[in-house]
């Protein structure tokens, strides 16, 4: 049976810069007005709420909205924070305001591992629904069809290996008939601890500095895609 590829986004296949420099900050501009247009459209609604539950004290949108672009700021990889940036990003995607960022190297090895039959999945912290539009949106064009599964946090954090088990139960294959693909150790080391073979992915233009011997936690390590050796 052929390997099943799981791949992170950022920092694997596409920079750390585009999600910091492009993405982010068209999310954090344009979060107010479309609370203000959309706050009670039952999906937003049901975010925003999460966002309230969570801060007892919370009930102003106008509140909601600042707390989500302190989230921002901070990098958090908050469910409701990504689920929401995703229905932003579809604006800008659909208008044409930038599309994604993906390394040639990996665009062209995610096209060879399809058409050479392996399955291809997506797990990362952005929403399923932005994981989409990343993919369908990309400088190479649309590689939505080359995928067959998309996961996000609701399965569970990056750094648990219980996410990595729910993920393979979902895919139905062992753990071990799957290779995680990232460019950070921790949710690599949860990876293998739930039994799935890993590769990191220390890019030059993310990474400046290598990681090797101790800093890579034993797992193998490339620079690109191309340096990846699958069987079959």
């Amino acid at each position: 049976m052929l390997l099943t590829l799981l791949t992170d986004i950022e920092g694997t296949t596409s920079s750390i810069s585009f999600v910091k420099d492009v993405l982010f900050p068209y999310a954090r501009r344009a979060l107010p007005g479309f609370v203000r247009a959309h706050r009670d459209d039952p999906e937003v609604r049901r975010w925003l709420d999460v966002v309230a539950t969570e801060h007892g004290s919370i009930c102003d949108d106008e509140v909601i909205v600042e707390t989500l672009q302190g989230w921002i700021d901070q990098d958090r990889k908050h469910t409701a924070l990504k689920a929401l940036q995703g229905m932003i990003w579809q604006a800008g995607y659909r208008e044409a305001d930038f599309t994604a960022h993906i390394y040639p190297d990996a665009a062209q090895a995610l096209r060879l591992w399809h058409a050479q039959g392996y399955p291809l999945h997506v797990y990362s912290s952005g929403s399923v629904p932005a994981q989409k539009l990343f993919f369908g949106h990309s400088d190479a064009g649309d590689l939505t069809p080359l995928f067959s599964g998309w996961y996000d946090t609701e399965v569970g954090g990056k750094r648990e290996a219980g996410s990595y088990h729910a993920i393979a139960a979902r895919i139905g294959q062992p753990a071990e008939e799957i290779v995680f693909l990232s460019d950070v150790v921790e949710e690599l080391d949860a990876a293998r601890e739930a039994g799935m073979q890993t590769w990191l992915v220390d890019r030059r233009q993310d990474y400046p500095q290598p990681r090797h011997g101790e800093q890579t936690h034993g797992h193998r390590r490339v620079e690109s895609f191309a340096d990846i050796v699958l069987p079959g």
